[in-house]
């Protein structure tokens, strides 16, 4: 099995699997310590309308799923201020209305349809060395941005009134923090696919908060958990010859249920 190291297209795909789970490791753990775990699959599947327009205009289909995850993320982001928007219904607006957008444009683009089960479910296999060029970028980025910005990110996660006492512009960190959120999800994509990265995105850091309170050993725990279900799973997924992104899941999945288990008796004796 490994011998696929010696082969360019398992390097690539190990390289951005390992830069993927960095990146979600850092943004899933802030997600989930604000509770907005459905707000990324909101996310992801309003992008899916950005591919359908893309594939009509003829242009990057990952360009167009980029520019409607970050145009979605802000447009939740906005009106979830507003109270009489209750943020499970905008949820579902923003989710649906990405979907049904996506399809219709691509039912209208001429010629054969094209593949979407790659967007779906994911395929780390295939991706480019300018794909693993803009994985890095942002993965830089995510790690400069949490490495200076941690602890107003704590404060804004858990205690939002407390971060105004610190004079914390929480109005910008929010918007910088769901830009980062939407590149985050649409490059998990390449990987786990638009159905599964709600998962990537939330099995790692709930099973760092089993063991850690603290905010950057969460930070901490969820990457490196992250990064290892992920290379274990692409492994797994070349040796059982299984889908990548289903493997990965599955695999955080395993480590998850015996380890809730064990904690779970612990707290009994």
């Amino acid at each position: 099995m490994f011998d696929l190291l010696e082969y360019d297209f398992f390097q690539n795909a190990l390289l951005c699997t390992l830069l993927t789970g960095i990146s979600c490791g850092l943004t899933g753990m802030y997600i989930v310590a604000k509770r907005m775990v459905f707000i990324s699959g909101g996310i992801t599947h309003a992008s899916f309308g950005g591919l359908g327009i893309a594939f009509f205009l003829g242009i990057s289909p990952m360009f167009g799923a980029t520019v409607f995850a970050v145009l979605s993320a802000l447009v939740f982001l906005f009106m979830s201020k507003d109270k009489k928007i209750r943020e499970d219904s905008l949820i579902g607006i923003i989710w649906s209305a990405g979907m049904a957008i996506g399809i219709l444009f691509i039912y209208l683009t001429p010629g054969y349809a094209p593949d979407l089960m790659s967007y779906l479910f994911g395929n780390i296999l295939t991706v480019t060395s300018e794909q693993i060029l803009l994985s890095a970028v942002l993965c830089a980025v995510i790690v400069l941005f949490f490495a200076l910005f941690h602890r107003p990110l704590f404060y804004i996660a858990f205690d939002r009134d407390y971060s105004r006492t610190h004079r914390i512009n929480g109005t910008v960190l929010d918007v910088c923090i769901t830009i980062i959120i939407a590149l985050c999800i649409v490059v998990c994509m390449k990987l786990a696919g638009a159905i599964l990265v709600i998962s990537y995105m939330t099995i790692p850091q709930t099973i760092a908060g089993l063991f850690y309170k603290n905010f950057r050993q969460l930070l901490l725990a969820s990457t490196v958990i992250s990064c290892t279900s992920s290379v274990i799973g692409l492994f797994l997924s070349a040796w059982l010859d299984t889908p990548a992104g289903a493997s990965i899941v599955i695999c955080s999945l395993l480590l998850f249920i015996p380890i809730l288990t064990l904690r779970k008796k612990s707290r009994k004796i």
